[in-house]
């Protein structure tokens, strides 16, 4: 917290700790009650190029106090004790500040006008924060992705030793979940409508009073409007309100990048116990109060539990959407102030937090080599037998054979805590004469990862590339934590 701020009342810690300035300010109240306030103009302007009554004079007086100051803030929260009605207490100090234009302010709107459109606005213009900084996120990963393509690893399945993978390839399972989550982002950012000018129950019957039934004018206003406030659409039909379905597909996105965030986190903890891979740990950095030897992975902890967060606030968005009786009821409102900021400001912190491990993420070849030839002569039963087969061996029998070796080997793992020493244990059987003198060719760990790097590489051509061409322009800088 900065110096100077009020200690003695509670502020969010998503904004005060984690958050980044950019999405603090898109929900803050300077930018909410501001966009009230471009709506009331909007509003009053293209009613006056429609032929209604209202100067020029007054449109000017209305766009030079479009900004909110401190006196306008005070007089609000005044005005809003008194009338217990948010929008008509801005309403009335805005008319205050503007004695001109005062009189012809709201003309045939109900407050969604001014609430629903303006929280429209603000998810829209947190969605165009939130993309770029997925998209570095994707690019940051894709290129870790490219360097440790071909670094054999092992593969866990019920996180238990299993087939080996590479590092590269593991991290191409997070990239994909990551680009399913950018399409998803994107597709509701692309399906993002404005509200409109629609009055009290939607169907625009007070502007088409005043337009003296013009509906014409009523579409033409409804239009114009929609285009000044940044939309390319509005919605033909709604209530009082939009549908509440729009904020539940926005949470039910972010909810998902929130479930990729925590699956991708946790296979760093899990991979950092292992020693095999570690997020940035900075010089001066302490891993704990008691023990100083520790590292532990703060930022991917706190990724995974702000994400738990995260993944929670769509159940709001879904028990809102569905208990709005009728064309629309109130209840929606104090839940949607929290839900809302919550879940734009927790994916901010992730996504800050992510890119911020992904271009810091450190790899451990020789620990990685290490727990591989612990496994590995396991792993290469299956080439084994095949091997002898073609030395005119049983395949029963050498399955056999392999099976007891494996298990003295895997005994002395487990009961007496020694190396995995099943390739010596082939060499001294004289079962597996045929092979002695190429066996240790087939210890090679890079003969069994597959087509690892070569899909490595296609997916990233394919897949990833393509879709981070229309963010180039954003990957310039690093992302800093402050904590």
């Amino acid at each position: 917290m900065a110096s100077g701020q009020d200690h003695t009342t509670f502020r969010s810690p998503l904004a005060s700790r984690y958050a980044s300035p950019e999405i603090s300010f898109n929900f803050s109240e300077q930018k909410k009650f501001s966009t009230w306030r471009k709506l009331w103009f909007y509003l009053a302007k293209v009613q006056m190029e429609l032929g209604l009554s209202i100067t020029e004079e007054q449109i000017l007086e209305l766009e030079n106090n479009i900004d909110i100051d401190e006196e306008g803030f005070s007089k609000a929260v005044i005005e809003e004790k008194k009338v217990r009605h948010d929008v008509v207490a801005h309403l009335h100090v805005y008319a205050e500040q503007c004695p001109k234009a005062g009189p012809i302010l709201h003309h045939g709107a109900t407050s969604c006008y001014i609430k629903d459109n303006a929280e429209l606005i603000v998810m829209r213009d947190a969605l165009d924060l939130l993309l770029p900084m997925l998209a570095g996120c994707i690019q940051s990963l894709a290129k870790f992705a490219d360097k440790y393509k071909s670094l054999p690893t092992l593969g866990y399945t019920h996180f238990q030793p299993a087939q080996l993978t590479t590092v590269g390839k593991r991290a191409s399972l997070w990239l994909c979940d990551l680009v399913m989550d950018l399409k998803s982002l994107e597709r509701v950012r692309g399906e993002m409508r404005f509200r409109g000018v629609k009055g009290t129950t939607g169907t625009q019957a007070s502007f088409l009073e005043i337009f003296e039934g013009d509906h014409d004018k009523v579409e033409e206003l409804d239009r114009r409007v929609t285009k000044m406030a940044g939309f390319e659409k509005a919605f033909i039909v709604t209530g009082q309100i939009y549908s509440r379905k729009v904020d539940l597909e926005v949470l039910s996105a972010l909810a998902g990048l929130g479930a990729t965030a925590h699956k991708i986190c946790t296979d760093i903890r899990l991979l950092a116990s292992h020693k095999e891979l570690e997020e940035p740990f900075e010089k001066d950095q302490v891993g704990s109060s008691a023990m100083p030897y520790k590292r532990n992975p703060m930022r991917s902890e706190r990724c995974c539990g702000i994400a738990r967060h995260l993944m929670t606030l769509v159940n709001d968005a879904l028990h809102t959407h569905a208990v709005q009786w009728l064309e629309r009821t109130l209840d929606d409102s104090a839940n949607r102030r929290i839900s809302h900021s919550d879940a734009f400001l927790c994916a901010d912190v992730i996504l800050g937090t992510l890119r911020n491990i992904f271009e810091g993420m450190i790899v451990y070849p020789k620990v990685i080599e290490k727990r591989i030839n612990q496994e590995l002569p396991f792993i290469t039963s299956e080439t084994i037998i095949v091997e002898m087969v073609k030395h005119g061996a049983n395949r029963q029998e050498c399955h056999e054979k392999i099976r007891v070796l494996s298990q003295e080997a895997g005994a002395i793992v487990k009961e007496q805590g020694g190396e995995n020493d099943m390739l010596t244990r082939i060499k001294k059987s004289p079962f597996f004469t045929p092979i002695h003198g190429t066996v240790d060719m087939l210890f090679d760990p890079s003969l069994y990862i597959g087509r690892a790097p070569q899909q490595v590489e296609k997916f990233l051509n394919e897949e990833v590339y393509p879709n981070l061409k229309s963010y180039d322009d954003t990957f310039n800088d690093k992302v800093v934590l402050n904590v």
